[in-house]
């Protein structure tokens, strides 16, 4: 009978009526997220058990009606989230500075505003960063990487800037990473204002004789010679890449654009040439293919690239706690795509600046910046590149 199938569709149980035999079985390892539940698996736990039992050997064992006997009496640790002293990711802080080599990666908080140019509060950064980070544990699923399992992390804590001098702030910055770059570990900065973009790589080139090539997230193009008639945080890729081994060719700017890029930067763009991708770049070409294109360029003639990541490059509503929100940018999803692909190719160091916490009441701006920094160490860890960078640091460290 003509236009009965329906009717005899609606007549087989609701199971069989569901089966579409051209999808995947969401149980099959043709799913990625089936394969990620496979690679848990593989991880080892060894660091968890190191931690737990330190725990308990520093924190006291839990009261006796405790039931699981792996809770000490005082938090140590991951656990619990919402306790504990806020270092990053609850990573060891390291307070002799010393013993920064001994480990694979180290957060540096770089307080500093002296450097914005309309709305300040990122000196609030490094700690807004810290707070939220409570909220995650080391692990992965998507990516199947266990960061304390598989890594060393500590925090350093902050560099001491000085408020009101700039100039004096920017050599205790160069100072700072520097004394960190040169032990080999991978320096991981919390700005902090775009300011300190200069400052870092400056730190960072002066350890190598080999170029750097630098990839900058933004939605403004920072490389001015001077703003207000000094060094500020639209001046660092003017300055960086008058370093010798810091080329404006190997410097690639991605997102830039809307109605604050100041046209006193675009002469000096095509002065040196640099290589700049708007969003329309990313929307039309693709997040991945943007990342590939970047990535020839950075590594053309270097030995290593660094990653500065503003978080402003994101979609203002997103991350409403920054000085200069613009509409228009990178979605979140898009964001971590991108830097995940950079950072499979392995890296030098990387930043993450212009979180302004006190704009943000619900920290999803600070949130965000983790999930950056945390997502660019899970892809270095997890395509075997963490501490690749290590065989560029040909220099010693020489105080600033």
């Amino acid at each position: 009978m003509a236009g009965c199938g329906g009717y005899r569709r609606a007549l087989l149980p609701l199971s069989r009526q569901l089966v579409r035999h051209h999808h995947p079985d969401p149980l099959s390892p043709m799913t990625k997220g089936w394969r990620s539940a496979m690679l848990e698996g593989e991880l080892p736990q060894e660091a968890h058990k190191r931690e737990i039992a330190r725990g308990l050997e520093l924190g006291l064992p839990g009261a006796s009606s405790i039931v699981d006997r792996n809770i000490p009496t005082f938090a140590r640790g991951e656990q619990p989230h919402y306790a504990g002293i806020n270092t990053f990711m609850k990573a060891p802080y390291l307070e002799d500075i010393r013993k920064v080599g001994q480990f694979d990666a180290a957060v540096i908080g770089v307080p500093f505003d002296g450097g914005t140019t309309y709305r300040s509060g990122t000196r609030f950064g490094p700690q807004g960063i810290r707070r939220i980070s409570a909220l995650y544990s080391p692990y992965n699923y998507e990516m199947g990487v266990d960061l304390r399992e598989q890594m060393t992390l500590c925090d350093a804590g902050d560099v001491f800037t000085i408020p009101g001098n700039i100039e004096k702030t920017f050599d205790q910055i160069s100072n700072a990473v520097a004394y960190v770059a040169a032990t080999g570990t991978f320096p991981v900065i919390l700005g902090g204002d775009h300011s300190i973009g200069f400052p870092t790589i400056r730190g960072l080139a002066s350890c190598t004789s080999k170029n750097i090539g630098i990839i900058h997230f933004d939605r403004h193009a920072d490389i001015q010679e001077t703003d207000l008639d000094e060094r500020m945080h639209t001046t660092p890729y003017f300055h960086a890449t008058n370093l010798p081994n810091v080329r404006p060719q190997n410097l690639v700017q991605i997102g830039i654009g809307g109605w604050q890029v100041p046209r006193a930067a675009v002469p000096i763009m095509r002065d040196r040439r640099t290589n700049v991708f708007s969003i329309a770049d990313v929307e039309e070409l693709g997040p991945a293919k943007v990342v590939e294109m970047a990535l020839a360029r950075a590594w053309d003639g270097c030995d290593a690239v660094y990653l500065s990541f503003d978080i402003d490059v994101i979609e203002a509503g997103f991350v409403p706690g920054t000085g200069w929100p613009e509409p228009g940018g990178l979605l979140p999803r898009e964001a971590l795509k991108m830097v995940g692909l950079v950072a499979s190719e392995g890296l030098c160091g990387m930043e993450v600046v212009e979180v302004s916490p006190p704009y943000d009441c619900s920290d999803i701006t600070s949130l965000m910046a983790l999930r950056i920094a945390v997502d660019v160490l899970g892809s270095l860890v997890g395509h075997g590149k963490m501490g690749a960078h290590k065989n560029i640091i040909d220099k010693p460290f020489v105080p600033f």
